[in-house]
């Protein structure tokens, strides 16, 4: 009783690892059973083609048979027709048993044809089974992988859900502070860069109404204007006090 129980239970755990392999990789588990069945069909076929020719021995023995058949039917009619009954009896003896011998062999024939053709029908089947069972393979293979792939996915999408808890999350709150710091220095540095414009624009401005005195005063001196048609102080009114100045220095 105890060592049955033992025995239970330990069958038990070899039933309970083999149910993990078994579990474990589905489709390979198939293609095994699919391997073993073709090989069987395999050995089937071999075993399909060694009766085959023990069929075709038969049916070459009935046409042997046959051909003895009709030759000692001919020679008994002619040894009838020559007059000679006792080489006819002996002649129409042969043939009765070569008609015998025929009628059997000719019976195992037919028992080894029928045979045969069911065998055959037989295997036949069983490989547009394995058949189908490869589309079968084939079609749950593609299938296991889209829907573990579909399931990889639902749960790629469920953790990228922005949310601050997760730390997809976290992070983009990260990614986003850099960014606004980063906008910050853009800002700043555009603000500084706008200091000092004005004096910039006024030392133009001056440079410009210097070359102009410059010009004009070269004109003067060619004779193509005179002093009195020249204004000298117009251009100096949009120009700031520090900038006049300057120019009266410069004019002196």
């Amino acid at each position: 009783m105890i060592v049955q129980k033992f025995w239970s239970a330990f069958m038990a755990q070899i039933n309970k690892v083999a149910n993990i392999f078994w579990e474990a990789d589905p489709i390979a588990q198939m293609q095994y059973e699919y391997d073993r069945a073709v090989e069987q069909l395999k050995e089937g076929r071999l075993g399909l083609e060694q009766y085959r020719g023990l069929v075709e021995r038969v049916s070459r023995q009935v046409s042997a048979n046959q051909s003895h058949v009709k030759k000692l039917e001919a020679e008994t009619k002619a040894y009838l027709k020559a007059g000679d009954r006792a080489t006819a009896a002996k002649f129409a003896l042969e043939l009765q048993k070569a008609n015998a011998e025929l009628a059997a062999n000719n019976q195992q024939l037919q028992l080894h044809e029928t045979a045969y053709g069911n065998n055959l029908k037989k295997i036949q089947h069983a490989n547009e089974k394995l058949i189908g069972l490869r589309e079968k393979i084939q079609k749950y293979d593609a299938e296991l992988k889209m829907s573990t792939a579909e399931a990889e996915i639902a749960k790629l999408a469920e953790s990228f859900h922005m949310n601050l808890t997760t730390d997809f999350g976290q992070i983009e709150s990260v990614i986003q502070q850099k960014i606004d710091q980063n906008r910050g220095k853009v800002r700043v540095a555009a603000d500084l860069s706008s200091e000092g414009i004005a004096e910039i624009q006024a030392e133009e401005r001056m440079q410009s109404v210097l070359a102009e005195e410059a010009l004009t005063n070269f004109e003067v001196e060619l004779g193509l204007k005179s002093p009195e048609t020249t204004p000298v102080t117009s251009t100096t009114k949009d120009l700031g006090p520090a900038q006049e100045k300057t120019v009266e220095k410069q004019t002196n």
